[in-house]
């Protein structure tokens, strides 16, 4: 038996379950889409692995066992087990609605402590030496403002603050909006590529789509909004999807792996020994804030953290007084 969505076959899963009520369950509580595709998962597998017996029925030591075969068996990360708990008690608490009260017994993946990978100055522009058009500028934003890949990628037109040299962050991590910095070196590569994709976009209305998704149904309160400007992907795909139905065509913003292959091929042809990912660019915009003595309150509000504890883990470079934060972009 296929599991509708889930991506997996899996057999023995409860007639009563389907991938609509889980989704139902995420989404009337807002989180992102990857996390409704991870709890989906998450619970088909446990379902399974319990070979079709009522959940209802069970209790932490069947939650606990499945975890154990996780880490023992199948020899996930404490990350990943611990996702897959938080799926289990979802299911619990908001799809059967009931409460599995003590899970003192269930084995809880402590992660462990790690610092995080952070390139030099030198090496970040080594990097960007190696990227060329939309890949140079996504990275040079990710690394300037201190976004993750996906805050970059789902960044829209109305986000872009160039009198204030602002970016807000919608929806981010926590469903948490904030503000962070515009490099002033990217402004103008940035609004030379906005001026081609306003370009593709007015093309795209006059081909009668340029119609693009929006959140928490808008479109249904404001008709005209998804064609409107200011709610276009600041990256968008070069090619317009289709949909197999409606033949309703549109286009979404960049795949994430796009970007980073791009950035794997650039870590390696600047022949960096670090593992450098997309995100180490955030953690090397933290810590060399942090070098250049910006305050590590202010750098929380830059990064979007809810609690200082999370930004303190670079304060493993240095501790400086408060300074004027300026972007690291923009000293090079």
């Amino acid at each position: 038996m296929r599991i509708d969505g889930v991506g997996a076959s899996v057999e023995n899963v409860p007639r009563w379950f389907r991938r609509s009520l889980i989704v139902e369950a995420v989404q009337a509580r807002h989180y992102s889409r990857r996390t409704e595709q991870a709890y989906s998962h998450w619970v088909a597998r446990f379902l399974h692995f319990h070979q079709g017996r009522d959940p209802a029925k069970m209790a932490a030591p069947d939650i606990n066992q499945f975890l154990t075969h996780l880490a023992l068996q199948e020899k996930v990360s404490a990350s990943t087990q611990n996702q897959a708990l938080a799926a289990v008690l979802f299911l619990y608490r908001h799809v059967i609605g009931r409460d599995l009260g003590d899970l003192g017994e269930v084995i809880r993946a402590r992660k462990p402590e790690r610092l995080p990978v952070v390139m030099t100055c030198e090496e970040v522009k080594a990097v960007l030496a190696n990227l060329a058009g939309e890949k140079w500028l996504i990275v040079a934003i990710m690394y300037g403002a201190g976004l993750r890949l996906m805050e970059c990628l789902r960044l829209r037109i109305q986000d872009i603050d160039f009198s204030r040299n602002e970016i807000l962050i919608r929806d981010g991590k926590d469903a948490k909006d904030w503000i962070t910095m515009l490099p002033e070196s990217v402004k103008t590569p940035l609004q030379g590529h906005l001026t081609k994709v306003k370009a593709v976009h007015q093309q795209d209305v006059a081909d009668g789509w340029g119609r693009v998704q929006l959140p928490h149904a808008f479109d249904r309160k404001y008709p005209n909004a998804p064609k409107d400007w200011r709610w276009q992907w600041v990256f968008s795909q070069e090619h317009r999807w289709v949909n197999g139905k409606t033949k309703e065509q549109g286009r979404h913003h960049i795949d994430e792996s796009l970007v980073q292959k791009a950035v794997r091929e650039a870590v390696a042809k600047a022949g960096l020994t670090k593992r450098a990912t997309c995100h180490t660019f955030r953690h090397s915009f933290a810590t060399h804030l942090l070098e250049s003595s910006s305050d590590i309150r202010t750098i929380q509000e830059l990064l979007g953290h809810r609690d200082v504890k999370t930004t303190m883990i670079y304060t493993h470079v240095l501790h400086r007084g408060p300074s004027g934060v300026r972007s690291p972009l923009d000293g090079m």
